[in-house]
């Protein structure tokens, strides 16, 4: 994907040199470090230098929206009056169908992972076949992939290439089906308003994982986002794990006062809330299946599956990075469908240890649908703590 300049491009700057840029500077009176700043964050300028602008550059508010590629009420009310004119010069510059053939490169008892790039495989997936899609794409970070895929792309590149590969995800998804991204709050704050074109909203999940030190001038980030729409008025399928309820560490009492409801306390646990505290980072070597770069949990992976998905339902992930998502989706028997464009040999080599991941999952799953897992019951009992069999044994006694 090619970078562009469309806000200095629409000041006349195109291919801009240090001089020129200094130049529109003390033209415009406005400094070069936010000249750049509207340019590569493709942010709209508002108040005085929007006002300068326009009377410098003679071009108007709209003009500027347009060639910056932004879109209010007024822009959309003009379209709409006339579609006449608008939609031959939009199907027009369409972009055609990609020729490209993926390329198969492992299949197993309920899955294929091809070789290809997201958009070139999603293509070639029928229409309304798809369950469950997971997503987790590059955070364009500037990380350096085996792939060697650009992952440092101006603001508007990015959205625009997420956009184009979100449509369609959701042309193969079935109407109930469940479509999860996870991203940086950044990316998914603006991927959401293309989401809403297409899907109905249900949450916005915070998943609580620190990975790295504070960073300067800035709040410590230490959660990730994952939005969760469905494609229709409500999904097909809906069975949230229940978790542990919340006890102390070390004396194992409750760290929530449930009051006279303990009682009434679901022994398959506490209701899924939209934050997520429990997810741990994939750190140590025993899960780690890739070297130089982070991957997902499992635990997190179960658990959207668990929520979205029944055994022999079809789940997609478009962007295979350790294949977190295949073995989690191959173990749970729902077919999936997976692509990578980079080397795929750490996914096929971790399909090759699938009874570790099996061994991984199913201790993940023995803690999941109890109110205490029996290590913790255990221990709360001999601490003379109460668990769902004191008020059983005391129902019983009264009867």
């Amino acid at each position: 994907m090619a970078r562009s300049n469309d806000f200095l491009t629409a000041l006349g700057l195109s291919n801009y040199t240090p001089a020129k840029l200094k130049a529109l500077s003390e033209e415009l009176n406005i400094p070069t470090k936010r000249l750049l700043y509207y340019d590569e964050e493709n942010v709209l300028p508002l108040g005085k230098d929007l006002d300068t602008i326009q009377e410098k550059r003679n071009i108007s508010e709209i003009e500027l929206m347009i060639q910056m590629g932004h879109c209010d009420d007024r822009i959309l009310a003009a379209i709409k009056s006339r579609p006449d004119i608008i939609v031959p010069l939009i199907e027009e510059k369409s972009a055609k169908k990609r020729n490209k053939s993926p390329k198969k490169v492992l299949e197993t008892s309920y899955g294929e992972l091809y070789k290809s790039d997201c958009i070139d495989l999603l293509q070639q997936v029928e229409s309304d076949s798809v369950d469950l899609i997971f997503a987790d794409p590059p955070f364009n970070l500037n990380k350096l992939y085996p792939s060697n895929i650009d992952d440092n792309l101006k603001k508007h590149q990015y959205l625009s290439w997420s956009k184009e590969w979100i449509k369609e995800c959701v042309r193969v998804l079935k109407f109930g089906g469940s479509f999860f991204l996870w991203n940086l709050p950044k990316w998914n704050s603006s991927l959401a308003e293309c989401l809403n074109t297409y899907l109905t909203f249900r949450h916005w999940v915070s998943v609580d994982i620190k990975y790295r030190l504070p960073i300067k001038g800035r709040l410590y980030p230490s959660h990730y986002s994952l939005l969760y729409y469905i494609k229709g008025d409500k999904p097909t399928t809906f069975h949230p794990d229940r978790v542990p309820m919340d006890v102390c560490p070390k004396c194992l009492t409750d760290l929530k006062d449930y009051g006279g409801y303990k009682h009434k306390m679901n022994p398959k646990g506490v209701n899924i809330s939209d934050v997520w505290l429990d997810i741990p980072p994939v750190r140590h070597t025993k899960y780690k299946r890739r070297e130089g770069a982070n991957e997902l949990s499992v635990k997190l992976v179960d658990r959207v599956i668990e929520m979205a998905s029944n055994e022999g339902d079809v789940v997609l992930d478009p962007f295979g990075g350790s294949g977190t998502t295949y073995i989690t989706a191959e173990l749970k028997k729902r077919k999936w469908i997976g692509c990578e464009i980079g080397p795929a040999k750490d996914i096929i080599n971790r399909f090759e240890r699938i009874e570790e991941e099996k061994q991984i999952l199913n201790d993940y799953r023995s803690k999941t649908n109890q109110l205490f897992t029996n290590e913790v019951k255990i221990k709360r009992k001999k601490a003379g703590l109460w668990t769902c069999d004191t008020f059983n044994n005391q129902s019983s006694s009264q009867q």
